[in-house]
């Protein structure tokens, strides 16, 4: 039967009515319920917000839709809060206050509160919010705690647990509170101070989640006893993190079921014995650090079975043996640290072959020997540290790829290196340290293809001739080391190019001319410049006072002369509190940093030391052993934040200056063989921190001034000064003679002798009179009383019968054991 025109028109009417219905649906947009706006509201009555963060939270008319705050997300179609994020805010509070609100937003899926400054314990209401699929509370700068986790159970939906840096030591039960989430994909718990696992019988056959993936328990002190409750995941675990846990004992054998282990981290641990081989069956992995433990044995053979390997970091263990033939087959390695164990080996050739997706490489403090081979093309390592090892000959072009280069504290003797080469890869070459090696001869010329150079260290080789002009094509170098060498000439006007310097470092070397006065102007943000022991004449340049920033200036041994400048009352960082930062961090390719900290000679006390850690805090002048002439000049004890001040060895004339008691921090002060007169200012006394003073071999007199500071110091630090006297000098002052003292005191001093006299007598007096009573008590009886004299010796006679009976007994009972 045909349809009629009427029905086909009642259907199309229908059609389009719900065309526009569902238009108006799309289109609709849902308000948040009142509800959750208030419990929003309320909630922010409770946090402290200086930032004004939540400023768009309120009751205006145009605050009305709360889906539309700072970090809150609805529904679209129901306007329910489902998404609270408020992570790195710099918001605070009490996080027990913000319980009872939180709890009203019953439809609530993901809660960041991270990376704020909340404190406080933690609201069981949380356990509430039955619809919570993230929960991220780590990272808070306040002290949060918890002392029961068994509300996590009424999340079943909970995938993402974030509790870092909340203390849980009293959450004795966590490990059960855990393995009743089903849902549980990822757990951070790091810095939590989670208490050791108590072993009982039931955590073990307790059904755990199978869904878990990501475990994150750093920085606890779980000790081994985490091991049955961990190892009941092995199936699921796919990153795994146990730094810093107090892990001792052996490696378990274990952890070879974790076949789907692709991140483990047992670094910073107490673990000891072996690599166990069974790390060969985590055929999967691709990140493993077991550093900083006490690692010991040869480094497995199966370690080449994990082909997917591309993190290996074994550094600062006790291994030994040599790198296996087996590293060969790990053709995904990027990052490899083997440092700081006791490995010797010849390096093979194959282990240049590793791949060239090597980004990293750290071999450094072992025992390695050997030669680098001269390969066409090494792979194009971003960090190369072979540092502290036996290698020898010379350094082939193809190393200078790397962007980290350090072959120091080696026996290499020459570079094989032709300057100008195109293929140097992109990146340029940022640290190179060649110290400590047999290098000579002259620089290679080669600075402007690596004009990217931040850091440069020469130091302690043969390396002579002068220090070539393009030099200055290396901009923003920060540190130059050339230290022990044997470079000739004037330094390069082209090293003013150099802004960036803020260490200089040209001791022991043969450079000569005048200190050029551009090295104040150009280079004003330099913090240590040692020039020691070179052959620099001419005067010290007053340009040398613009240098603000300067915390260690050494001149000495060399030549200058002239007068000390009265403006080293500019160089402002040794009259300031607080020190620059001698160090950087790089980040090359990969993730993973390269940490520099700056180091340089210092003459300290007689001896040079090595100052690297501690370097910023060390603010000293030495101008020792040159020619200068003229006064001290007083300004310099303006620089009240001085540590070491050494102008031993000149010809300054003049006297002391008086307020050198202003420099309540020197630890050591050289003043010895000058020209120097007058008295020693009373002031002085009161640098108490002073544990090295040398004034010797000058034309001081007086009175050495009293205080304990200055009598505790030895009599050489004041001889070849005719003229002084008193402690600790045996020569006494005039005022101190006996016909310079007067009356009252000379009678004093008479009744203090006539006292001492007295107490003589009394002392030998008393000894005579012991002797006595003690010795013609018992032997004067025994003379005059023969009764008591013959049963005295009849009882030595018992005595001595008695131990010669005893002694022949036991010598037979010993002779008799003997023979049977």
């Amino acid at each position: 039967m045909a349809t009629s025109p009427f029905r086909y028109f009642i259907s199309l009417f229908l059609l389009l009515l719900c065309f526009e219905a569902c238009l108006r649906v799309g289109d609709a947009t849902v308000g948040c319920r009142e509800r959750e706006r208030q419990a929003l509201l309320h909630f922010k009555q409770g946090v402290v917000d200086d930032d004004g963060v939540l400023s768009s939270w309120g009751n205006g008319e145009d605050k009305r839709d709360c889906c539309k705050w700072a970090g809150v997300e609805c529904n679209n179609q129901t306007g329910h809060v489902i998404r609270l994020d408020l992570h790195d805010q710099s918001l605070g509070g009490k996080i027990s206050q913000l319980g009872p609100s939180l709890a009203e937003l019953q439809h609530l899926k993901h809660l960041n509160l991270s990376y704020n400054d909340f404190k406080g314990i933690l609201p069981t209401q949380l356990g509430n919010l039955s619809n919570l699929q993230s929960l991220d509370l780590g990272s808070n700068y306040g002290h949060m705690s918890c002392e029961n986790l068994d509300w996590l159970s009424h999340l079943p939906s909970l995938t993402h647990l974030d509790l870092s840096g909340v203390y849980l030591s009293k959450a004795i039960h966590w490990p059960q509170a855990i393995n009743k989430m089903p849902s549980l994909t990822e757990l951070y718990l790091s810095d939590t101070q989670l208490p050791p696992i108590i072993p009982t019988i039931s955590i073990s056959h307790i059904n755990s989640s199978t869904s878990l993936a990501v475990l994150h328990l750093s920085l606890n002190g779980l000790t081994s006893s985490i091991y049955p409750w961990l190892f009941n995941f092995s199936s699921s675990l796919v990153h795994l993190d146990l730094s810093m846990t107090d892990l001792n004992e052996l490696i378990p054998d274990a952890f070879g079921n974790m076949t789907t282990l692709a991140y483990l981290d047992l670094s910073w641990n107490e673990l000891c014995g072996s690599i166990p081989d069974a790390f060969g069956n985590m055929t999967t992995l691709a990140y493993l650090d077991l550093s900083l433990n006490e690692l010991r044995g040869s480094i497995p053979d199966a370690f080449g079975d994990m082909t997917t390997l591309a993190h290996l970091d074994l550094h600062s263990n006790h291994l030994n043996g040599s790198i296996p033939d087996a590293f060969g087959n790990m053709t995904s390695l990027a990052y490899l640290d083997l440092s700081s164990n006791q490995l010797e080996d010849v390096i093979p050739n194959w282990f240049w072959n590793l791949t060239s997706d090597l980004k990293s490489l750290n071999i450094s403090n072992n025992h390695i020997s050997g030669t680098l081979p001269n390969l066409t093309s090494y792979p194009s390592y971003l960090g190369m540290d072979m540092s502290s090892n036996c290698l020898e000959g010379s350094i082939p072009q193809s190393v200078f790829n790397a962007r980290w280069l350090d072959l120091s504290k080696n026996l290499f003797s020459g570079i094989s290196l032709s300057c100008g080469t195109p293929n140097q890869p992109g990146w340029g070459l940022a640290h190179l340290d060649l110290s400590n090696n047999r290098l000579s001869g002259e620089l290679p010329n080669c600075w402007e293809q690596w004009k990217e150079l931040i850091v440069l260290n020469l130091a302690n080789n043969n390396f002579s001739g002068k220090i070539k002009d393009s030099i200055g094509l290396l901009h923003g170098m920060q540190t130059l080391h050339l230290r022990n060498n044997s470079f000739t000439g004037a330094l390069p006007s082209s090293l003013k190019n150099c802004r960036a310097l803020r260490l200089i470092d040209l001791g022991k070397n043969k450079l000569s001319g005048k200190i050029t006065a551009w090295m104040g102007g150009s280079l004003s943000d330099l913090v240590v410049l040692n020039l020691r022991s070179n052959e620099f004449n001419g005067s010290i340049p007053s340009s040398l006072c613009q240098l603000k920033q300067i915390q260690m200036l050494d001149l000495s041994s060399n030549n200058l002369s002239g007068k000390i400048p009265k403006c080293l009352k500019n160089l402002t960082a040794m009259a300031q509190q607080g020190s620059p930062v001698l160090s950087y961090v790089a980040f090359y390719g990969l993730d993973i940093p390269h940490y520099y900290v700056d180091s340089t000679l210092v003459q300290w006390k007689g001896k040079e030391q090595e100052y690297k850690n501690t370097l910023e805090l060390i603010k000293s002048i030495d101008f020792s052993s040159n020619k200068l002439i003229g006064e001290i000049p007083i300004e310099v004890t303006d620089l009240v934040e001085l540590v070491s001040l050494n102008l031993s060895r000149n010809n300054l004339i003049g006297s002391i200056p008086t307020t050198i008691g202003q420099l309540k921090l020197l630890d050591f002060l050289d003043l010895s063989q000058n020209q120097l007169n007058g008295r020693i200012p009373d002031t002085l006394s009161q640098i108490a921190d002073l544990s090295v003073l040398d004034l010797s071999n000058n034309t001081l007199s007086g009175k050495i001034p009293l205080g304990t500071q200055l009598q505790s110091f030895d009599a050489s630090t004041y001889e070849g000064n005719p003229g002084l006297c008193g402690p600790p000098l045996l020569k006494r002052c005039p005022e101190d003679e006996l016909g310079g003292v007067s009356f009252t005191s000379g009678l004093s001093s008479k009744k203090e002798d006539i006292q001492d006299d007295a107490n003589n007598i009394w002392f030998y007096g008393n000894i005579v009179l012991g002797f006595i009573i003690g010795f013609w008590g018992v032997c004067g009886t025994l003379l005059f009383n023969s009764s008591w004299r013959y049963a005295y010796f009849q009882f030595l006679s018992k005595i001595k019968d008695w131990l010669y009976v005893t002694t022949i007994v036991n010598m037979n009972r010993i002779r008799r054991s003997l023979q049977g």
